[in-house]
């Protein structure tokens, strides 16, 4: 198996759950989506814009850039949740192309994250999980807000699941991947 393949099938994985969450946000009146909720952020709109700022930040350092804080400047720059779904999705796409243009010697190059007081020397595979991990999290804080609404949260874990494998194909056509794409990598 490449070391690349990992890296990859995450990055997919990640536009996946992010398209299955905010599709199910869909339905959410804004004042829904903007309601006071208990969680790190203090509602959907904000956690779910965190989401997309952060991974700005961290792209951005990836690609060798030096937005730095300025990422967090407008903390929640997505007022809806399609402005919300248009943006994340153009950010995963951005991660997954990058990813696909890495060769295993990349994982270990270092990158410049431009922190607020100073430059941080990260390996990108580490920032790449630790983009990944951040994601998780905060997906799972606005899953559980979702309880509060009255739209069911989505399941988000059974991307790597062959019981799904039926369902899931049906949503990668819809997204324009093939289970060949994201595993095989073609």
């Amino acid at each position: 198996m490449s070391a690349l393949l990992p890296y990859r099938s995450m990055a997919y994985n990640n536009f996946w759950a992010n398209h299955r969450l905010l599709t199910a946000c869909r339905p959410l009146s804004q004042n829904e989506f903007e309601a006071p909720r208990i969680g790190f952020f203090p509602s959907l709109r904000a956690t779910l814009n965190h989401i997309l700022v952060i991974d700005h930040f961290y792209m951005d350092a990836m690609e060798g850039g030096t937005l730095g804080p300025a990422a967090w400047a407008d903390p929640e720059p997505c007022k809806t949740i399609a402005e919300l779904q248009a943006a994340q999705a153009d950010a995963d796409g951005r991660l997954i192309a990058f990813v696909k243009r890495l060769d295993a010697g990349a994982l270990a190059h270092i990158a410049a994250v431009h922190r607020s007081v100073r430059i941080q020397h990260e390996r990108l595979d580490r920032l790449l999980l630790h983009l990944f991990q951040h994601q998780i999290n905060h997906r799972g804080q606005a899953h559980a807000m979702m309880s509060g609404t009255s739209v069911q949260p989505p399941q988000l874990d059974e991307f790597f699941s062959t019981d799904e494998a039926p369902r899931r194909a049906a949503e990668f056509a819809g997204l324009g991947w093939t289970e060949e794409t994201v595993w095989q990598m073609g």
